[in-house]
């Protein structure tokens, strides 16, 4: 990872929405539609983007179970019930 970037000052719309700065979106692999988990701190919120290279970083940590299915395999599964989900 890169130098952190400089503080930067945003605003929060009236639906909580809030524009994350385009070195940090660039930094982060953060693209239109990405998803964030959301975690309160002792110090504030905290977003964790949830990208594709968050999540091949990821893969050697995951130990898979032999035979099992793959953490990709998974995943699409995970987001194809989420979209079944919202589209209720």
């Amino acid at each position: 990872m890169s130098t952190p970037a400089p503080s930067a000052t945003v605003w929060f719309t009236t639906k909580g929405q809030v524009v994350i700065p385009r070195q940090l979106r660039k930094e982060f692999h953060i693209e239109e539609g990405t998803r964030a988990i959301v975690t309160a701190t002792p110090e504030g919120i905290l977003l964790k983007p949830v990208t594709r290279w968050s999540i091949e970083r990821a893969f050697g940590l995951l130990k898979r179970k032999p035979g099992g299915k793959s953490f990709a395999e998974e995943w699409a599964e995970h987001k194809r019930a989420e979209r079944e989900l919202e589209d209720r």
